[in-house]
């Protein structure tokens, strides 16, 4: 949970309190699409005290500098910590110096006339392991020390055992230490042998020193490379310093802004403004072969405790096991549901390509590509998929700003922020590549939040990106006081020459006391209430790449050092340890930051139609779940847990199949499951809809009662007056189409091909289902139990139906490829008939559903054939 904000006393004056505005948070106003004239508009409130009622008064100044890091000027250093004032001073100077050296070879001397670096390393650098290597690799060692950094390099852990007061062996790391950390890594030279710019030559292969100095310089290559535009390693270090410095000050410093104000965002409310709302997504499916999908997927998942129950190993939050599918598998499910709706309406077969930022930390890179090569890249081509790995930053002390070690030459380091991805995008060919595509924007969506696709939410939004030629927009919903989640705003600022700029932005929960925002403390509170930030974004890729190619520190957005969780890490014994601590982290979504509108006059209700940046609302449950960390058998919520995403997926099942007429169980408060298990268990593929009001006429009438469980894994089905009292599953192996291979030899999807079909009507289904008593079950990996089931399994393009008939007790029907199976009741029960399909009705089946544009929605006709 966020701290509450403490307000500092004095209150600075009233015109440069940053205003915090109350607006209607599902405002159901349409985006504006460009071309239309910018009309000039009432102000909104002056800067004078607005009323309780619409507006909140913040006692703070803080500047609103959304750039990562203040200034280097003098009037601008940290003042909080004369020690750490002095050391930024110290290494920006550094960094000056090393900036105007215009070969490698001058930054080496440049460096060699640090004194700490001279002092570490003595009057002949060229002795032992620096003449060794190659002049990179000895510049990436020397900058390591240069930012103060020089414990990395030695064997500190024979001097300090245990890991808790881990800050006191970090101030012995001065000159006086630098004669004995010196001889350590002289030591090593023996070893090592020549060294060549790909690593270790000259010493035997697969020496365990070669391999950790290996690492090591990989690591600060990675470092010095990614953060060129802030001065590589240096800079790296005089940022999270800065930052570190200002958590320490709690002076503020002052604003360049003469005013600065926060409002509620309004925008499209897709519950409330529903034809505009159906129209949205429809441009969306219209536009999905002008998109791409851009997926963030190297964080660590440290809070889900998720490790390989055979071999022990820890394993990245995209393998989590969830409702029967890795996460990583079901992103693109989703997606592929999409692609198959565009093909039912628009009949081309459209294949979106995808870019992966994945990282090393667990094996990430590793493991999502053991993935893909698993399922034959999900019928798409490798040429579909770019992966592109995030480097691993250090790790700093809360306390004084040393980078944590487990041990010598071996820096603790974790992933950089999902930010990292714009800059990391331009830097790999991402953007080119994906306009090599044709694709003019794309969505961005992370692993956690399984709820993302639900209904229209992300086509409306990518459907007004696109057809309203905006930058960047947010999916939004209201938030939960307290949740470890950020808040979108609409921010208003007016500068010292006059000009005031607007823009759709994010707030991080750790920033709520920087910008003076508070937590209200219970829902329908009167303090202003700021929609949740979800992290899924519709974003322009010539807008997002033109931000990734800049060089300063602009292309790394919304720079934060998160100190309020602890740092875990494995010590040299393979204890895992904890210390107070962080790292630099970007954030995604700040990249809204650099596409303000500016005007020369203040504008008033309404701006947001007209910005570059805009956001829609949906109600939570249908934005965002997110499966971020494990329950633990204290907890008293079910936040970000696998355990309460699954109860949301239910509450939009049972949403879903009431508007068609279907009796289904309530589903309660999570209280209700803290440890018990859901009221029933629906899971339909996201290829029946994805939109509702697509599924709703797939679905009409029936029941499915308490205790059932019911799975649908075909997008060709009809349920018509099924009533189910216990579980029926029917499994596809052709869901939306079937394989064929292209000239490359790889399997790929074709949609609409062959497909499984399966029609139910009027039909009774009676079992024991699943035994809600078994202490094995795991409801949110869908991994159950069962006494009795109805499984029906269609091979091929296999059809199956059923009509007027009661199937009791456990049943399982396989229908072999190019066969169809009916079922007929009798005197006796029921009686199955199996008879094949007929050749020149192999691929389209027997019958279909037609897909048809009416207006702003899509109507279905069953065609039978």
């Amino acid at each position: 949970m966020a701290s509450r904000a403490q307000p500092p006393p004095p209150p600075p004056p009233a015109h440069l309190r940053p205003r915090l505005h109350a607006a209607p948070l599902f405002s159901p106003r349409a985006p504006r699409c460009r071309g239309g004239r910018s009309r000039l508009l009432s102000a909104l409130p002056s800067p004078s005290p607005s009323p309780p009622s619409r507006s909140q008064r913040v006692s703070t100044v803080p500047p609103i500098e959304r750039e990562p890091g203040p200034a280097h000027s003098p009037e601008h250093q940290p003042r909080g910590d004369p020690a750490l004032a002095a050391e930024v001073a110290r290494l920006s100077a550094a960094r000056a110096r090393l900036r105007a050296a215009r070969t490698l070879g001058d930054k080496l001397r440049a460096l060699d006339a640090e004194p700490r670096v001279a002092a570490f390393f003595g009057e002949e650098p060229s002795r032992g392991v620096l003449g060794a290597l190659e002049p990179r690799e000895a510049l990436l060692l020397k900058c390591l020390v240069a930012a103060g950094q020089e414990h990395v390099l030695g064997d500190e852990l024979e001097w300090y055992s245990g890991c808790t007061d881990h800050h006191e062996h970090h101030h012995r790391n001065g000159a006086s230490g630098g004669s004995a950390l010196r001889e350590a890594l002289y030591s090593l030279a023996g070893l090592v042998g020549k060294w060549s710019s790909e690593g270790v030559v000259g010493a035997e292969k697969g020496s365990e020193e070669m391999q950790v100095l290996g690492r090591l310089l990989k690591f600060l290559g990675d470092i010095e490379e990614f953060y060129d535009c802030i001065g590589g390693i240096i800079g790296y270090q005089i940022m999270a310093l800065e930052l570190l410095s200002a958590s320490k000050d709690r002076k503020h410093r002052p604003s360049k802004d003469k005013f600065v104000g926060f409002h509620v965002p309004s925008g499209l409310n897709l519950l409330e403004d529903t034809e505009y709302a159906s129209q949205a997504a429809l441009w969306g499916i219209e536009g999905l072969p002008e998109l791409g999908e851009i997926y963030p997927i190297g964080g660590a998942g440290d809070r889900l405790g998720l490790v390989n129950s055979d071999t022990g190993e820890s394993l990245p939050a995209a393998l989590l096991p969830y409702c029967g599918r890795s996460l990583l598998e079901g992103l693109i499910r989703d997606l592929q549901a999409r692609e198959f709706l565009h093909f039912k309406i628009f009949g081309g077969q459209c294949v979106t390509p995808v870019a992966i930022m994945t990282s090393s930390v667990k094996n990430n890179h590793e493991h999502i590509i053991a993935i893909f090569e698993n399922f034959d890249w999900f019928g798409r081509g490798r040429d579909n998929f770019r992966l592109f790995e995030q480097p691993l930053v250090p790790v700093v002390s809360a306390e004084d700003g040393k980078w944590l070690i487990s041990k010598s030459l071996f820096p603790v380091g974790k992933p950089g922020g999902h930010g990292a991805i714009w800059k990391l995008a331009y830097d790999r060919g991402i953007f080119q590549w994906l306009q090599q595509r044709g694709r003019k924007g794309a969505t961005v969506r992370q692993v956690s939040n399984v709820v993302a696709a639900t209904d229209l939410t992300m086509m409306a939004l990518a459907g007004i990106g696109l057809r309203c030629n905006k930058k960047l927009g947010f999916a939004s919903c209201e938030r939960r006081p307290g949740a470890t989640e950020g808040v979108n705003v609409l921010i208003e600022k007016q500068n010292l020459e006059g000009v005031w700029s607007y823009g759709i932005t994010c707030i991080e929960y750790t920033e709520f006391e920087k910008y003076g925002i508070l937590e209200p403390t219970v829902t329908g509170s009167s303090q202003v209430s700021y929609p949740a930030n979800t992290n899924i974004l519709y974003v322009d890729l010539q807008a997002v790449e033109e931000v990734g190619s800049r060089k300063n520190a602009s292309c790394l957005p919304g720079m934060v050092l998160n100190l309020k969780k602890a740092v875990s890490y494995l010590d040299h014994l393979g204890f895992e340890c904890s210390a107070a601590g962080g790292r630099l982290e970007c954030t995604m979504q700040n990249i809204a930051d650099n596409f303000v509108n500016m005007y020369n006059y203040r504008c008033g209700k309404g701006i947001e139609s007209e910005l570059d940046t805009f956001i829609v609302y949906n109600e939570r449950k249908r934005v965002t779940s997110s499966a971020k960390r494990k329950l633990k058998s204290e907890d008293r919520s079910l936040h970000q847990t696998p355990e309460g995403s699954l109860l949301d997926i239910m509450r939009n099942a049972h949403d879903l199949l009431s508007r068609c007429s279907i009796d289904v169980p309530m589903v309660k408060d999570n209280s209700e499951y803290l440890h018990s298990g859901p009221p029933f268990l629906i899971f339909l593929h996201p290829a029946l809809g994805p939109f509702w009001d697509i599924i709703r006429q797939k679905f009409i009438g029936g029941s499915v009662s308490k205790g059932s469980e019911l799975q649908i894994e075909v997008a060709e089905f009809l349920w018509k007056d099924v009533e189910l009292d216990g579980s029926l599953i029917i499994l596809a192996d052709n869901i939306m189409g079937s394989t064929k291979k292209n000239k490359n030899g790889e399997q790929i999807l074709h949609y609409g091909a062959r497909c499984g079909r399966c029609r139910l009507q009027s039909v009774k289904i009676v079992n024991e289902g699943i035994n809600w008593s078994s202490p094995n079950n795991v409801y949110w990996k869908h991994d159950v139990e069962r006494s009795e089931s109805v499984k029906i399994i269609l091979h091929g393009n296999a059809e199956f139906e059923a009509k007027d008939v009661v199937l009791k007790g456990n049943h399982v029907f396989e229908v072999p490829d190019g066969q169809r199976m009916c079922l007929v009741q009798d005197r006796a029960g029921f009686v199955v008939k199996l008879e094949p399909i007929s050749q020149e009705l192999m691929d389209s089946g027997t019958w279909h559903w037609k897909y048809t544009v009416d207006g702003a929605h899509v109507k279905l006709n069953m065609v039978e054939l």
